[in-house]
Formats: structure tokens, sequence, C-alpha cells
């Protein structure tokens, strides 16, 4: 630097360098662009209430499902809050304290006007939770931190909340950043000519111009996972990068908020900006002389704890899922894969066994109400489809379930594994009626005709059809997003973030013998490991997938959910495709589409796993009165067998 001329060591000395902005003036500023976030969205509530009634996108009666298991005190809170005048006042009261805040003035009473509005926006975000885009939460962490800041008028205090709000801003920062780079569209460059072609964040002549200038589009990809995942590097050298990257990331919330219409995020996320220009100006500089940072220590001593206590209850739940239990069987395939099962045999050697086959980042635990059911109907004595047996199995890399194979993994590899299980698991000779959710369903339609006589039908529970990403629209454009978030949760797994999930409605909603085990597979990163090498291979040989379903010499029930068929109609016609392959003289073929039932929902609500049990047992007992030589022969294996490959 010293060997640039004087006017351009004066301006690049100009350009970098910290921000030097002192304590009272951080907390001014940051209380300022977080009142403006809460004006602007308190008033586009007031002139615009379409998203917040009935049948709309904050429709209370729908979105307080939410909360049907917590407490009646919250919900009636709830209630309360998301009542059209309650919420009025609310946001009109916002309305005139935010507008207070944006005057000039240090007092005590702003203190509490930002706990109100902090308080009053975690009250209100339930309610009205779509539409935000983060950019309320951040506004309200702000506001409740300068809040106390204010209220506390200890000097060690209000730096201890300052680090919190510069801390919050570099992690916002970093998580984003990093997560971004598990998507390929990030790291070559494509992801933000996808973002802008969309619907939502889309701009038609930003779009246009990314693909009229790709090279350019790219680096400007390339400069925000920079700017992101590099954010912290502002706090070295005695922030002598600060000036930069902050004018770099509120240029970005600016561009966010003129493109992709979000306005707020502008505001929202420079609110915690001062904090970090606070806290990254060296303390020998006069404007920030005296600051306390024993915030920073403390917080490296919480997170060494907290990644203490995530690898514990990470290691916890490893052991848990992988626990397979008593009462469980081990077979071992011709891929080496060490499968683990578990079941009942039924009532007799001439009744079939209900074999389950669980779908994409699922468990067998899925499954539970209806292992539940099949064991107390054989405990009554229940006859015509009543005495099933039933099995359930981890595929290969799932629960206690090991993957020794070293081959690239196909389905074929989970085709053949199923096969096995029943060949090494179920007496020789013994029917098997495969039950199959979702890809489980496909994988069940691939491994029927391999098993010959024994073979009684085949169950398929809202289950996949090979050709869906080439003819849903809806299955198509969803396919990318599907791998990065089965990518993005195993990484984040795999990183201890594991301590922070909350326990699911699903598994809350499972019989209480199932719910520990499906909650510890369901945080165990293995299972999201397995499930993405299973997507990467479904991805491509659905992709592939061409022509006709092969026939099938077996009968079938295929059942829809409701939600499922309504949401995508050209599920419905593949699902029928799926029926009318198994249609033949002699064979039973039923479809049925399941009232009010989502595509877990058929698996987890109880109320809904009652009644597909209740047509299970229905085909079972059709089944039982066909006579002998009715019964499946599966002639057409050979031919169908050519399925399990792609085309």
């Amino acid at each position: 630097m010293k060997s640039l001329p004087p006017s351009a060591r004066s301006a690049l000395s100009s350009l970098l360098g910290p921000v030097p902005l002192t304590r009272s003036q951080a907390l001014g500023a940051s209380e300022r662009l977080a009142a403006a976030t809460t004006l602007v969205g308190s008033l586009e509530y007031l002139a615009n209430r379409r998203h917040t009634g009935p049948r709309s996108l904050n429709d209370w009666a729908v979105a307080r499902e939410a909360f049907a298991a917590r407490g009646r005190p919250l919900r009636g809170a709830l209630d309360a809050v998301a009542h059209p005048w309650s919420t009025r006042a609310l946001h009109s009261a916002r309305v005139a304290t935010a507008a207070a805040l944006l005057l000039p003035g240090s007092g005590r009473w702003r203190g509490a006007a930002d706990l109100f509005l902090g308080a009053s926006n975690a009250l209100l975000y339930p309610t009205q939770r779509y539409g935000t885009d983060g950019s309320d939460q951040a506004s309200g962490l702000v506001q409740t931190a300068t809040g106390l800041a204010r209220l506390s008028g200890s000097p060690q205090a209000q730096d201890a909340l300052l680090w919190y709000i510069a801390l919050q801003s570099n992690l916002s920062y970093l998580v984003s950043g990093w997560v971004k780079l598990l998507g390929s569209d990030w790291r070559d460059g494509s992801a933000l000519g996808g973002v802008l072609r969309t619907r939502t964040y889309g701009e038609r002549h930003m779009w246009r111009l990314t693909e009229r200038y790709p090279r350019s589009a790219r680096t400007l990809a390339h400069g925000v996972l920079a700017l992101e995942c590099l954010f912290p590097v502002l706090y070295a050298r005695g922030g002598r990068l600060a000036r930069p990257v902050l004018a770099s990331a509120a240029s970005f919330h600016v561009a966010n908020g003129f493109v992709m219409g979000l306005g707020r995020f502008v505001t929202s996320f420079t609110a915690m900006h001062p904090a970090v220009a606070y806290t990254s100006t060296p303390r020998s500089h006069p404007a920030v002389a005296g600051r306390d940072d024993r915030m920073l220590p403390v917080a490296g001593l919480l997170a060494a704890g907290g990644a203490v206590a995530a690898g514990a209850v990470a290691a916890a739940r490893r052991l848990r899922a992988t626990d397979a239990g008593p009462g469980t069987g081990t077979v071992t395939t011709r891929h080496g894969n060490v499968l683990r099962y578990r079941g009942t045999p039924g009532a007799g050697d001439g009744d079939p066994v209900l074999v389950f086959v669980h779908g994409l980042a699922a468990t067998p635990m899925h499954f539970g109400w209806y292992a539940q059911a099949l064991s107390e109907s054989q405990g009554h004595g229940q006859g015509r489809g009543g005495g099933a047996g039933w099995l359930t199995y981890h595929r290969a890399g799932y629960g206690p379930s090991r993957r020794v194979a070293r081959v690239a993994y196909t389905l074929r590899e989970s085709v053949d594994d199923l096969v096995d299980l029943v060949e090494g698991a179920l007496p020789e000779g013994r029917p098997v009626v495969l039950v199959g959710h979702s890809l489980g369903g496909e994988i069940a339609r691939r491994a029927a005709p391999r098993l010959g006589e024994r073979l009684r039908g085949v169950v398929y529970l809202d289950a996949s059809h090979p050709d869906e990403l080439n003819r849903s629209s809806q299955q198509g454009s969803g396919a990318a997003y599907v791998g990065g978030a089965l990518r993005t949760f195993g990484v984040s797994l795999r990183a201890g973030m594991g301590i922070l999930l909350s326990r699911p409605l699903w598994v809350d909603n499972l019989p209480a013998a199932v719910r520990r085990p499906a909650m510890a597979a369901y945080a165990d990163a293995r299972m999201w490991r397995a499930a993405t090498r299973e997507w990467r291979s479904t991805e491509i040989e659905f992709r592939a997938h061409e022509g006709p379903l092969c026939p099938q010499d077996s009968h079938a029930l295929v059942v829809s959910a409701q939600h499922t068929v309504d949401r995508d109609p050209d599920q419905l016609l593949m699902h029928q495709e799926i029926a009318d392959a198994h249609r033949r003289p002699g064979r039973v073929v039923r479809s049925v589409v399941v009232e009010g039932a989502d595509h877990d929902g058929l698996l987890t609500e109880p109320r809904l796993a009652a009644e597909v049990v209740g047509h299970v047992r229905g085909f079972l007992a059709e089944l039982n009165d066909l006579p002998a030589n009715d019964l499946p022969a599966n002639a057409a294996a050979p031919a169908a067998a050519l399925e399990t490959e792609p085309r």
C-alpha cells in the first residue's frame, strides 16, 4: 500500500477499516431499523388483510391445527390473538410504537417499547407465519435485545446484548452460506437464475439478464456464497474489512428487496449490522473505549459445551437407532448387506405374511398401527384376513441394518435384498403379501415377479410410479429440492444439529411403544445418508423410464391418499396404471382413495391407518375365498424382471 500514490492510498483507506459506532449509536441505529421493519409490516397487514381471512394463506382455522397438541392456555392465548379485532388492535399499537421509536431520544421508555414490539411479534407470528420470510424473526430478536439493553442501564449488560446481536448476525450469514454450498446449483452458479425464474421470488427482466450473461450470473452467485460463508472475516486485523463486508451485505439485502420483493429484509437484517460494526471496532478506538468483550469467551464456552452435549445426544440416538432389540432376526443378503427384521408368524402356515416395505427416509416404525392391529387380530383369533402374520425390516443403511455392498447403489440392490429377506426370514413356501409405501411400493412391485408362487399379492400405499418425474410436473420440479433437502438434513445431523430437533407430530401420532425408536432413527444421520443414496439412484432410474409398466401376474390392492391425488391428478392416473398392470383373468385388483389422508397420514394417523387395515383385511379375505388354482403362478416373472433396470 505504501507504493501507491497518496490519492490512491487515501481512497483505499476510505474503503477499508472499521465502522466506529459508540454504544449509544449502535443501540439507536439497531432499534430504529428494527422499528422500521415493524412499522412497514403492520401497515401492510392493516392495509391488506386478504391473506389472513378464511381460506387465505394464514387462515387460523387451518394454522391452529399445528398447536393441537399444545396446552390449553397457549391455545387459548393464540385463539384470542388470532381474533380479527385483537389482531388489528395489536398491529395498530405496533404502528404507533414503532413510529415513536423512529423519533430522536434515548430514554428508558424506548426499552419498554422495544420489548412490546418483540413480545407482540412472538404472539402474532404463529397466526401469520406465512409471508414474513424471516424478517419479523430478525427484527424481533433485535427488539428484544435492545429493549433489555435500554432497561438495564448497565454498560456491561448492554455490551453483552450487542455482542449477542452481532453473533446472531454472523451465525445467520454463516449458516445460510454453508447450507447453500450443499446445493450443486449454488456451487455451479446456476442458482441465481433458478431463483429469479420462480413465481414467488422471480423477476422476469433480471432472469433474462442471467440468461444473456451467464458468466456474470455465476460470478454474482459465487460472490453471494463468499460473502455469506466468510462474513466473520470482517473481525480480522482490527476490523480492516468491516466496511466492504457490511456494505456488500447491505447491498445484497437492498437487491433482494428490489428484485425479489423482500422489502422488509433490507431493514430487518441490516438492523443487526450496527452491533457488528460496534463489536468489530478495535477496543483501542475512542468510540468503543471501555467496551466489555467478556461475552465472546462466554459464547465460546457455551458453544463448546453445546457441541459436547450435541455429540452426546447424537451418540445416544445412534445407539438407540442401531439397537435391534429383542425379538428381531437377521438376514445377510447376496450383496452382503445385513438386514434386521421383526414380526409375528400369524395364525397358521397357510396364512400369508404381510411384508412391509417402508418409503424413502422413513422407518419400519411408520407401520406401527398396522402391526399393532394385525397382532391384536391374531390374539383374538379373527379369520378372513385377520390371522395374517407380519414382518417389518430396515433397508440396508437404515437403523440397525448395515449396508456392506461396495458397488454403486441401484434400486435393484434393494429389490434383491427384499427377495433375499423373504427367502431367509420366512419358512420355505410360506405365502407373502408385499405392502409398500411410497418408494417401498415401487421396490415391492419390482420384487413381486421374483417371488414366484409364494406371492399372494401386492398392496400399494400411495406408491411411487417409475414415470412420475417425467409425467408429473409437480413431482418433476420438486425432485431437485428432495435431493437438496436430504443432503442438508444429513449434513446438519452430522454437524450435531440433531440436538435442536423437535419431535415431529407424526412421531407423536405413532403407537407409544415405537415413538422413541422412531425418533432415534429420524434424528440419526445414517438414515439420511442412506436416503440420499437411494434418491440419487431413484431419480436417475425414474428419469430414464420409458414405456408402459410390465404386466404383473398377481393380485393387487392400490391405496391412494386423497390429498396426494387432489394436489396432483397425474398421480391418480399413475396409480391406476399400477392397478391395470395387475389386471388379468382371475386376478383380484382393487383401487381405493382414502378420504382426508395425506401421503404419510395413511400410516401415522390412527384413524386412517385403521381404515387402511380394514381394506387390507378385506383384500386378504377375497384372496382366501379364491380356489387354489386361481392363485398367482407368476409366469410373467422373466419379462417383468427386466424392468428392474432402467431403459
